[in-house]
C-alpha cells in the first residue's frame, strides 16, 4: 500500500454515511485505495483484478470536468433546481422547489447532446480504455448522468452491473465519473469490499436457477427470480454484517475516474452536504469492440427504460 493510501486508511470518517434511512456503523466503513495512473497499465490491471475496482486519481483534466459541471447546471437552471444567481460550477441546490418533470426532460436532452458525448469520449479517457482493454474500446451508447439533491433520501441500493447487461459479454468495465468534487458527505459510490467474488457467486446461482425462464427473462433484471429492480439489498449495514466486510467510501475529486468490475457490488449513500451542493456524476460502460454487445444498450438512456 502506498503512503497516500495508508494515510487515507488511517483517518476517521468525519461524517456518518446513511442510505434508505439506515446509518452505516463506523466499524463497517473503510476507505477506497487511490491509484496513481502513472504506475502503469499492467499494475492498474492487477489492482482491478485483485480488488474489483481501481480509483484513478486525476485521470481527467480537473478544469475540463468543472467546466462541464457548469455547463450542465446552466442548462438545468430553468427548472428551478439551482440557486438563482449562484455560480453554476458550484451546483448549489435552490432553497425552493423545482420542476421535476421539466428537469427529467432536460436531462434526457443533455445525455443526447454532443457536449455530453464529447465529455464521455474525451481523448485521455478513450486512450486509457484502449490500453486497459488491450484493443479498441467500445463505449456503450446508453450512458447515464445523475444529479442528487442534498437533504433528500435518494440513494442507489446495492447491486452489481452485470444484472443489467446479461445480453452481451461478461468482460465489461464500468467507469463512474464524479462531475465535480464529491466528498463522502455528498454520498458518492461506496463499494462492498471484496464483493467482486461474491457477485460472481450470486450470478452463478442465478444462472443455475434460471432454467424455467425464457431467453428474454434470463437477461432481464426484472424477472421472477430477481429482487425488485435487480437490487441485492437496500439495507447496506445488514449486507456488511451478513458478509462480514465493509463498505468502502472516498472523497472523490473532479478529474477522478473509478473503474469497477461488472460483478463488484456497489451502492450510493444520501447527499448530506451542508453547503447544499448537488451531486452530479455519470456512469458509462466499456468493453472490447470485438466482444458481444448487449443490443439493449445500443439506445440512449431513457427514464423508465427498464435497464
Amino acid at each position: 500500500m502506498s503512503i497516500a493510501a495508508e494515510v487515507i486508511q488511517a483517518r476517521k470518517m468525519e461524517f456518518p454515511l446513511a442510505a434508505t434511512g439506515r446509518t452505516l456503523p463506523v466499524e463497517r466503513v473503510g476507505w477506497l485505495a487511490p491509484t496513481d495512473p502513472g504506475i502503469g497499465i499492467d499494475a492498474i490491471r492487477r489492482r482491478y483484478q485483485d480488488d474489483g475496482y481501481v480509483w484513478l486519481k486525476g485521470l481527467l483534466p480537473r478544469a475540463d470536468v468543472i467546466d462541464f459541471r457548469r455547463w450542465v447546471f446552466e442548462r438545468l437552471a430553468e427548472t428551478g433546481l439551482v440557486e438563482p444567481g449562484s455560480d453554476f460550477s458550484l451546483g448549489l441546490a435552490s432553497a425552493g422547489g423545482f420542476d421535476r418533470s421539466l428537469a427529467d426532460r432536460r436531462l434526457m436532452s443533455l445525455v443526447r447532446s454532443a457536449a455530453y458525448e464529447g465529455f464521455c469520449a474525451q481523448p485521455p479517457l478513450a486512450r486509457f480504455m484502449d490500453d486497459f482493454l488491450q484493443g479498441i474500446s467500445y463505449l456503450h451508447k446508453r450512458k447515464i448522468m445523475r444529479f442528487v439533491q442534498p437533504g433528500t433520501p435518494t440513494a442507489t441500493p446495492a447491486h452489481y452491473d452485470l444484472v443489467y447487461l446479461r445480453g452481451g459479454t461478461r468482460r465489461l468495465v464500468t467507469a463512474w465519473i464524479p462531475i465535480g468534487d464529491i466528498p463522502t458527505e455528498m454520498g458518492g459510490l461506496v463499494y462492498l469490499e471484496g464483493s467482486h467474488a461474491l457477485g460472481v457467486r450470486m450470478e452463478a446461482e442465478f444462472q443455475a436457477a434460471s432454467g424455467d425462464l425464457s431467453a428474454e427473462e434470463r437477461v432481464s433484471a426484472y424477472n421472477r427470480h430477481m429482487a425488485e429492480g435487480g437490487w441485492i439489498s437496500k439495507d447496506l449495514p445488514d449486507m456488511a454484517e451478513r458478509f462480514d466486510t465493509r463498505w468502502l467510501a472516498a472523497d472523490y475529486e473532479a478529474g477522478d475516474v473509478v473503474l469497477h468490475s461488472p460483478y463488484m457490488i456497489h451502492a450510493s449513500t444520501t447527499n448530506q452536504d451542508r453547503s447544499r451542493r448537488l451531486r452530479l456524476s455519470t456512469d458509462i460502460r466499456y468493453q472490447n469492440v470485438d466482444d458481444e454487445i448487449d443490443v439493449r444498450w445500443n439506445n440512449h438512456w431513457s427514464l423508465g427504460d427498464m435497464l
